[in-house]
């Protein structure tokens, strides 16, 4: 997990996660660490079978042309923060295969650029969530069965990502190179794909197959009307309750070159969402609302042929379709690029740029007065020292909303990321 928080004015990254390594020898400048795993404490608890880690998140970002007229463009600040807890129940109370996993975020600040100065339908900026204490967005139960072939979760959890197959992120919409945007992008369009209509965080249960190496089938459902805020129990168990159910089955193949296997992975799936619902100008809802979606990276390129050598480059591609009857985006697609260790002596540095493209309803052409929003986005995330990286990236917005009396936008901002 990596984030970023502002000390003094300063942006500053933090990523806890040498609450399980041992402690490191070496100066400031020079350790994977900065807090030596607080001095062994980490090692300890993870011997005995618990996993900390904690993250705190700063971003800010600037518009420099375009966007809503009467917005307000000067620059805004965000942050949040992450504390996870894994434990290991074989090792905790001898139940094997069983893990127990909480997720609880907090975050500050104004909500960034996004509601007074962009007004996009992709969202700038997907780390914001306004001024927050603390709530548990995830609280789940996993079980491997069938000799860790099979793996059930529930309880309050993301559908969004959670499981990998090969090493690949898969189920649901995952992908290496654009699906987490404390390091990747920070464009949602970039994280996710926009056309499935993914709920909140909330009650839910999933189950994992992965019989062969490259090979896996997933399926979940959610409860479709489920908050981050809230415990989940009473939108699920309320008697009028909606859940959002989708499968998902992929290949995680391995090409040959003269550097070592290319690693890939191609996800195909449908999803159904039972809640009342309608693009923005009907006068009418309706049930029953069903898409599709394809997602797939490639490693194309290898430095080195060295399995632990990441270096090298990358590709991504997603594509979605959903009713417009039922939905204000109805074709969404995504690809780019990513390359790490471009520059020489630059081996961990990773620099990317991808491509957005979601198309409204032609149903509802008085809300949306152009058909489509595209964004642009590119940054370079260099690792400075073993325990700190620093990210600036820009970001270009066509017909920001689906509203052609917005003009288009640039963002510019930065992001940096700590190890304890």
């Amino acid at each position: 997990m990596k984030s970023t928080i502002v000390v003094g004015g300063l942006i500053l990254g933090l990523s806890i996660s040498g609450l399980g390594r041992a402690a490191e020898p070496g100066g400031l400048w020079e350790r994977d660490t900065l807090t030596h795993g607080f001095g062994g404490l980490a090692d300890r608890w993870s011997d005995k079978g618990l996993d900390v880690t904690l993250g705190l998140t700063d971003i800010y970002q600037h518009c420099l042309d375009g966007g809503i007229p009467v917005g307000r463009h000067t620059g805004r600040n965000t942050g949040s923060y992450d504390l996870q807890l894994t434990a290991d129940l074989k090792k905790l109370l001898g139940i094997c295969g069983a893990t127990l996993y909480t997720h609880v975020e907090g975050s500050w600040g104004p909500l960034g650029l996004e509601e007074v100065a962009v007004g996009s339908y992709f969202n700038i900026n997907y780390d914001v969530a306004g001024r927050r204490v603390g709530d548990v967005t995830e609280l789940w139960y996993e079980q491997a069965l069938l000799n860790g072939t099979l793996r059930v979760r529930i309880g309050k959890l993301d559908m969004r990502g959670g499981f990998e197959c090969r090493g690949c992120p898969v189920s649901f919409d995952g992908s290496a190179f654009a699906n987490d945007h404390t390091s990747q992008f920070l464009n949602y369009a970039l994280v996710n794909d926009r056309a499935i209509p993914f709920p909140d965080l909330g009650l839910g249960a999933i189950a994992h197959w992965n019989p062969i190496d490259w090979w896996y089938a997933s399926a979940g459902a959610a409860d479709a009307d489920g908050c981050f805020t809230a415990s989940g129990f009473k939108t699920t168990f309320d008697g009028d309750n909606h859940f959002f159910y989708v499968v998902e089955t992929g290949m995680t193949p391995r090409l040959t070159s003269a550097q070592g296997p290319l690693q890939g992975a191609y996800r195909f799936g449908i999803w159904y969402d039972p809640r009342p619902k309608a693009h923005s100008d009907a006068e009418q809802v309706y049930r029953d609302d069903v898409g599709f979606y394809f997602s797939g990276d490639q490693v194309v390129v290898k430095e080195a042929d060295d399995p632990n050598d990441t270096q090298g480059l990358g590709v991504f591609l997603r594509y979605g379709w959903a009713s417009e009857k039922r939905n204000d985006l109805t074709v969404f697609w995504s690809a780019g690029v990513q390359y790490q260790g471009m520059i020489d002596g630059r081996d961990d540095d990773v620099a990317a740029v991808g491509f957005a493209h979601g198309t409204f309803s032609n149903l509802a052409s008085a809300t949306y007065t152009a058909d489509h929003e595209t964004a642009i986005e590119a940054y370079y995330n260099a690792k400075v020292t073993g325990w700190l990286n620093v990210t600036p990236g820009i970001q270009y917005i066509a017909n920001p909303g689906g509203d052609r009396a917005v003009n288009d936008v640039w963002i510019v901002g930065i992001r940096a990321q700590m190890a304890f």
